[in-house]
C-alpha cells in the first residue's frame, strides 16, 4: 500500500497538540517565524527534520512521498541526446 503525505493542517494539528506551533519551532531553530511553513508546499530536508523531531517522528512518516521507497524503485533520466563526435572534440588526446 503507498503511503499518502500528511495533509498540512493535520502537520499543523499534531503540533497544536503537543503545545506548538509552526512559528515556535521555525523561530527555536534560528528561523523567521513564517519560513518553516515552506516545508508544508515544497520538499525542504532541514524544515522536514525540524517539523518531524517536533513531532518524535521521522520524515519519512509525515511526508512518504519525499523518501525513496525501496519497493518501487526509481528510473534514472534519459541521457541527453549528444552525439558522441561532439564529444570528442572536447576530449584532448
Amino acid at each position: 500500500m503507498i503511503k499518502v503525505d500528511s495533509h498540512p493542517a493535520d502537520i499543523l494539528a499534531a503540533l497544536k497538540k503537543r503545545g506548538m506551533s509552526m512559528s515556535a519551532v521555525s523561530r527555536a531553530a534560528g528561523l523567521a517565524s513564517s519560513t518553516l511553513a515552506n516545508t508544508l508546499i515544497r520538499p525542504w530536508p532541514k524544515g522536514e527534520w525540524l517539523i518531524a523531531n517536533a513531532l518524535s517522528v521521522h520524515p519519512s512518516e509525515i511526508w512518504p512521498s519525499r523518501y525513496v521507497n525501496t519497493v518501487h524503485s526509481r528510473t534514472p533520466r534519459k541521457p541527453l541526446p549528444i552525439a558522441v563526435e561532439d564529444n570528442d572534440k572536447h576530449i584532448e588526446k
